[in-house]
């Protein structure tokens, strides 16, 4: 069977097992680009193996996003850990993701078999340049740190309340929690004004 040929997409024979015309050419390019895109963004990257890279997105609600993209024959995959698995509204959270998806660029949010929640993608390496990487990058990053706190509300709305009675309860600083504010505060609670 090694012996055997096979068409590629396009048509052309390649003996079995061997990488179709074109292909490094088109990997060594997409590393490029992503190589520059991070370089130019200021992004702190690393590539552990060939033709995967790891960025760190910095954010602002969500401190930083870490990014896994893999270059592989055909296409470049993006994956990207948003928050962990809810502790509760489970089916609420989840409702979100899927309307939330519908508005996305160049990713989507999935959950794996342990619940927890990424941005993931998959672009075919003859669309990806360096622009494409940039625009596929602050894609991720504006989706993980612009929902960063939507999801936090959905899925740990108890969880807030309790760490910041925890908090108040021995005097420490309920800061972080600000922009959960209408989360923790007390019916009778006027909403600050400014």
């Amino acid at each position: 069977m090694a012996d055997e040929a096979r068409a590629d997409a396009n048509g052309s024979t390649t003996a079995a097992g061997t990488v179709p015309a074109g292909t490094v050419h088109a990997t060594d390019q997409v590393e490029r680009a992503l190589k520059s895109a991070a370089h130019d963004s200021g992004l702190k990257w690393e590539s552990p193996e060939p033709g995967t890279f790891v960025v760190t997105l910095p954010g602002t609600r969500k401190l930083s996003t870490t990014c896994s993209l893999r270059v592989g024959r055909h296409s470049l995959s993006v994956n990207a850990f948003v928050i962990r698995h809810p502790d509760a509204n489970q089916e609420g959270v989840h409702r979100w993701l899927l309307e939330r998806n519908l508005k996305l660029y160049g990713v989507a949010y999935a959950v794996d078999r342990l619940g927890d929640i990424y941005l993931s993608g998959k672009l075919p390496l003859s669309a990806v340049g360096e622009d494409e990487v940039d625009r596929l990058l602050g894609s991720v990053l504006e989706e993980a740190d612009g929902s960063f706190n939507t999801l936090l509300e959905l899925g740990f709305a108890s969880a807030i309340r309790k760490e910041y009675a925890w908090r108040i309860s021995r005097g420490e600083s309920t800061r972080n929690l600000d922009a959960f504010a209408h989360l923790t505060r007390r019916p009778d609670e006027t909403p600050p004004t400014g």
